[in-house]
């Protein structure tokens, strides 16, 4: 049986793996992409596969993974439950996913929306404009 603490350990000892945060739960990313997380109460754990991965593992361990709800999940999001969970299965499938994120290659570059830009240009205008009218 494993725990928040060995999926912590076994993902952070893969080359390049890094923790962080979204949406209020612990995540672990390479390349600046997740492929693991935590949920809030770390209860139980997620790794990010292929829909074919996804399967096999769901298939083969059906106590132990299962695909997320909705569209994450049918995109390969698979949660790991810890409870029936060996530390050679779960280190199985935390490699598959941090391969899928080294394949990907490194993240994009997060860039200011067009809207963004344009909504906190036009504010100095508009004050101009105000004061002009004045």
């Amino acid at each position: 049986m494993t725990d928040a603490k060995d999926f912590r350990r076994i993902v952070l000892g893969l080359r390049g793996a890094i923790e962080g945060a979204h949406m209020g739960h612990p995540d672990f990313r390479v390349n600046g992409r997740i492929f693991a997380s935590l949920n809030v109460d770390q209860t139980r754990g997620m790794v990010v596969l292929t829909p074919d991965q996804q399967q096999r593992f769901v298939h083969e361990h059906p106590a132990v993974f299962q695909p997320e709800s909705g569209a994450w999940g049918r995109s390969g999001c698979t949660r790991v439950q810890f409870e029936s969970l060996d530390e050679e299965t779960l280190g199985e499938a935390v490699t598959v996913a941090w391969q899928n994120s080294m394949a990907r290659g490194p993240a994009p570059p997060k860039a200011k929306t067009a809207a963004k830009r344009t909504a906190s240009s036009a504010r100095p205008a508009r004050r101009r404009a105000q004061k002009r009218s004045r």
